[in-house]
């Protein structure tokens, strides 16, 4: 599952609210179903041999793998139409010769069993209306705590330093928490 067996790989492109990143969609998935991997630098990626030679080239600032896509975040000195194609055929390249994207195995996936109630809420709340349109603009949003009614988050991909997560995030999806759990959740806060 961490790697594309040899075959033919069609790429895509999807631009999304962050103007410095793209999204590469892939036809087969990458990463198991629910996981993600984010790589804000090059150090982060040593063991991600796709996102270290993406992160070669000098304008890359972030690489994201998610389900069948893979997000690139840039550098503002560039634009996409420049180098849009170079970082697509270097995907596509690297997963036809059949490359691992991750040399160590998948990290399991934390049991929830002993949440609380109101945690299993907010989480079911992320999976079912926040998730699917994160993940659309080519990034993802995990849950991080709860505490005295303050939700905490953790922004990936494309949604990492994107001028309209800040909005997105007080405006869209602290509003759902506080319309739907309005006796639990008093605000939303991103990690870091």
């Amino acid at each position: 599952m961490l790697q594309a067996s040899p075959k033919n790989i069609h790429i895509y492109l999807e631009s999304n609210p962050n103007p410095n990143s793209l999204k590469f969609v892939l036809n087969e998935v990458l990463i198991p179903d629910g996981m993600s991997f984010d790589f804000p630098n090059a150090e982060s990626a040593k063991e991600a041999p796709l996102a270290l030679e993406l992160f070669k080239y000098p304008f890359v600032n972030r690489v994201f793998y998610m389900s069948n896509f893979v997000t690139v975040t840039k550098n503002e000195d560039v634009q996409w139409i420049e180098v849009q194609d170079t970082v697509k055929n270097h995907i596509k390249n690297f997963l036809e010769e059949g490359k691992l994207i991750l040399d160590s195995k998948a990290p399991e996936v934390a049991n929830a069993e002993s949440d609380s109630e109101t945690v299993k809420k907010i989480k079911s709340i992320l999976d079912e209306y926040i998730k699917p349109a994160v993940e659309q603009d080519g990034g993802a949003i995990t849950f991080h705590s709860f505490i005295d009614g303050v939700v905490t988050v953790t922004l990936q991909g494309s949604c990492s330093g994107c001028p309209s997560s800040t909005i997105t995030l007080k405006a869209g999806i602290e509003n759902l928490f506080k319309n739907m759990m309005p006796d639990e959740v008093k605000s939303v806060e991103a990690l870091g």
